[in-house]
């Protein structure tokens, strides 16, 4: 927003704190109990005097989630022709009408029936926001557009009806979250479909493999989001320290031979710990660093080939300073434990001899930093 107009800043200030905020109740399959827990939040605010009304309800029969209504107000419907028959979705005209405080629509990644004033679900929550309405939702996992693919490989099912990322970019996520096992269980008593649905369900999408990965997906992404959450925090109040909320380790490299032991390493301990870790390609920059040859080149390309194999990401740094930038890098991204190479002979890879590695652990004190002698 370079040479933009006060007036405009004023004006965006403005609009971003006049709209409504979005909460949204999230769990690896259905059945888990979101549109419960939204529910059970909206009698709370309820009973405390807040403005909630229900503009979407889908109870799919459960008794349960049925009898979780209470006192709550439930919106008419909109109705839509559509051929012989009617269709019936969320009546967006009526909510900003309404203006209630606070209105819950459940099943976040609806297509909405042919007619509607938008496509999807998500759209209409978006104009409710504009209107200054607060909005609480629900969704699986599987419905986020990123994670698509990912959960097509699990499942084997592709998901049609996604929700993009940004929407969840400003949300803030609750985790709604059961046992695998304990969501069998519930299919099983006919809690969730019917009897010959549930059958069909758990040789098919409720497999316990599949529910487990489904599962670890959604924790990740809500670990993602607290993380985001935290460094967000963190830049607000200007607080550079790592707090160590969870494991990331990064891995030093170089042309040198020797750095393949650094990088199996630095996979034996992301495994243990099931952590995110990232090899970095450091290269030196300036008029006298040494310039590689063709098997420097031949060494680095397999060190990076072997990294991506055994699952890093990997990216480049080169710099003047290689130790000041690589110590810079790590604090940035929340780096929890280093390792780097220590060369026994004087006059091996700059990075990693003695006076350097020094003052690198001087800027990395706070972090574990584990150093393998090379060869």
């Amino acid at each position: 927003m370079n040479n933009a107009d006060p007036q405009e800043i004023k004006a965006y200030s403005k609009e971003k704190k006049s709209k409504g905020k979005l909460k949204i109740y999230i769990g690896f399959a259905p059945g888990v109990g979101k549109t419960y827990a939204m529910l059970n939040e909206a009698n709370d605010r309820l009973n405390n005097g807040e403005d909630i009304v229900v503009g979407y309800l889908e109870t799919h029969g459960r008794v349960e989630t049925l009898r979780q209504v209470r006192e709550l107000k439930v919106l008419d419907r909109r109705k839509i022709p559509h051929g012989t028959i009617t269709l019936e979705e969320m009546d967006l005209d009526l909510i900003c009408e309404l203006k209630p405080e606070t209105v819950l629509v459940d099943e976040l990644a609806h297509t909405n029936a042919p007619g509607s004033i938008n496509e999807k679900r998500y759209e209409d929550v978006l104009d409710i926001l504009k209107c200054g309405i607060n909005v609480i939702s629900t969704m699986n996992i599987q419905h986020i557009e990123s994670l698509n693919n990912v959960v097509r490989e699990i499942t084997g099912v592709k998901v049609r009806e996604t929700v993009p990322d940004s929407i969840l970019t400003d949300a803030e996520l609750v985790l709604v979250d059961i046992t695998p096992k304990q969501l069998r269980e519930r299919l099983q008593k006919g809690l969730i479909y019917k009897e010959e649905n549930a059958i069909r369900a758990l040789k098919n999408f409720f497999r316990e493999g599949n529910l487990n990965a489904l599962r670890e997906i959604s924790l990740r992404q809500i670990a993602e989001e607290v993380e985001d959450d935290i460094n967000e925090y963190k830049m607000q109040h200007g607080i550079r320290e790592n707090w160590h909320t969870t494991d990331r380790v990064m891995v030093c490299i170089t042309s040198n031979p020797s750095c393949e032991k650094l990088i199996r390493r630095g996979a034996r301990i992301s495994k243990r710990y099931k952590c995110e870790w990232i090899v970095v390609n450091a290269q030196e920059k300036g008029l006298f660093s040494k310039k590689p040859n063709s098997s420097d080149e031949k060494f680095l390309k397999n060190h990076l080939l072997l990294a991506d194999k055994l699952g890093a990401k990997t990216i480049s740094i080169t710099s003047n300073k290689l130790y000041k930038s690589l110590a810079d890098f790590a604090q940035d991204k929340n780096i929890t434990q280093i390792i780097i190479g220590h060369n026994l002979e004087s006059n091996g890879d700059k990075l990693f001899r003695s006076s350097n590695l020094t003052q690198f652990l001087r800027l990395t004190r706070s972090l574990e930093v584990h150093i393998i002698p090379l060869d």
